[in-house]
């Protein structure tokens, strides 16, 4: 069957002009659009236009100029900001969903990390987090946080940085050692080559962080938060993600931490289901920044199985929002996002049950402002994105309003919350450069990527673990 080559549209010639344009020289009028900026001072615009010039947002307003400007019709979408993802294991990606009904940590930990982790080679790492990466632009997420513990040699790190460089995200590589099997025992103290290798400039797409767990229940003292490896971190002049912050044995190393002053806007404690109350004062008290995961805590069982969020906005915490593990669950913030919506508001709504009490409930708003400007504050990136404000970085999503899941717009924020998913995204632009266009993810031959995933993948189920 003949099928004739399909004629270009608008979009496409929009994009062909903007990529003739050298980058720094770039400039792109949206017009037309409803603009959701989570910038509370400009809030949500029915009506207007958006300039990005350079890597940068210039102006947000109605009616606005430009000259030499390349113009979008943006009419009948709505602008907002990406999605921030404050913490993913993206080596895992092309394990996705292979263990779907997880019982529990205990049964991810064995098959996970005790297992596949053990036999990845640096390729499989590359493979992995750009798979991961790639998918996260699909979904409208412009900032990952990769917790890439799986860093066995200088070469399994080297290659989670490669990609996500070639990517083209901004990505925050937070590395750790494994939690299983042989390595090369270069961590921490080869972040101080990572550091002067990729991550020289403050104006650039990657970010680097010190990765770490809570306790050393599951990994052993070498790889728990602590006073060591907080000099670590202050000494690099980088931030820190804490992961599998929950129940009593991390309640309590929080408050060590708070005595030994190691905590605060620079740390991040990720998941922080049930920690006592006197942990969140410490949190509260110290500025310390959360990373909620709500599939994982729920679907997974993750000591209480509740998000805190409740916990969390109790102590002065305005969280960010993660994905985790890709082996057991979804990939998108659009599903963080409507997960930590419903379990709230049914918790809230239990609890007044049967009382004259009015429930406290969040709202769409404040679910979209954790997976936007809360993830940029959490991932130590509030001054660059997040929102649409201008002087910060070009980081933006064109999302169709009229398409036959969304139409009619009557609120924005619940159409993005609540009606939205990946194939709405007409663009993203990361740095102000267009990463997806008119729905495609730009630049990635799938049949090269699907070949490479597969043949990773094959490697990681066929090859023994390693102890």
């Amino acid at each position: 069957m003949h099928v004739p080559h399909a004629r270009p549209t608008a979009e496409d010639a929009a994009l062909a002009r903007i990529r003739s344009l050298p980058a720094d020289r770039r400039r792109i009028l949206f017009t037309g659009a409803t603009v959701v900026t989570m910038d509370p001072a400009l809030g949500v615009l029915d009506r207007g236009d958006l300039l990005v010039e350079g890597d940068t947002v210039a102006a947000v307003g109605p009616g606005l100029s430009a000259v030499d400007a390349v113009v979008v019709d943006a009419t009948g979408t709505i602008l907002c900001p990406g999605f921030v993802d404050t913490h993913r294991h993206a080596w895992e990606a092309q394990l996705r969903r292979i263990m779907p009904d997880v019982d529990d940590l205990g049964g991810y930990v064995t098959a996970t990390l005790a297992g596949y982790a053990t036999v990845y080679r640096p390729e499989d790492m590359y493979t992995g987090t750009r798979l991961a990466a790639l998918t996260a632009i699909d979904s409208g997420i412009t900032t990952m946080l990769d917790f890439s513990h799986n860093s066995r040699t200088g070469d399994h790190s080297d290659a989670a940085v490669q990609a996500l460089l070639d990517t083209g995200i901004r990505g925050v590589h937070a590395s750790m050692g494994p939690h299983f099997g042989t390595w090369d025992q270069q961590w921490p103290g080869d972040l101080t080559r990572l550091r002067d290798r990729y991550f020289g400039s403050d104006d650039q797409l990657l970010t680097l962080r010190l990765a770490a767990l809570a306790t050393e229940e599951i990994a052993g003292p070498a790889l728990a938060y602590g006073p060591e490896l907080a000099r670590v971190a202050e000494d690099l002049g980088i931030g820190v993600s804490v992961d599998a912050v929950f129940g009593t044995a991390s309640s309590e190393a929080v408050l060590r931490w708070a005595e030994h002053g190691i905590l605060g806007p620079d740390v991040t404690l990720i998941h922080a289901t049930g920690l006592t109350s006197d942990a969140w004062k410490a949190i509260g008290e110290t500025g310390t920044t959360v990373a909620l995961a709500p599939t994982s805590d729920a679907q997974i069982g993750l000591e209480t199985a509740i998000p805190a969020v409740d916990e969390a906005l109790a102590a002065g915490v305005r969280p960010g929002l993660s994905i985790d593990v890709e082996v057991a669950l979804a990939s998108d913030m659009f599903t963080q996002m409507r997960t930590l919506h419903a379990i709230q508001r049914m918790r809230a709504v239990n609890a007044a049950h049967g009382t004259d009490r009015q429930p406290s409930r969040i709202t769409t708003h404040d679910v979209l402002d954790f997976a936007t400007l809360q993830g940029a504050r959490t991932n130590g990136l509030a001054a660059v994105t997040g929102s649409l404000t201008p002087g910060k970085k070009a980081d933006l999503l064109v999302v169709r309003a009229e398409d036959l899941n969304n139409m009619p717009l009557n609120d924005p924020i619940g159409t993005l919350v609540l009606g939205s998913d990946a194939r709405n995204i007409a663009a993203v632009l990361i740095d102000g450069e267009p990463r997806k266009w008119n729905g495609h993810v730009l630049d990635v031959d799938l049949t090269a990527l699907r070949a490479d995933v597969h043949a990773s993948r094959a490697h990681v189920l066929s090859a023994p673990p390693t102890s």
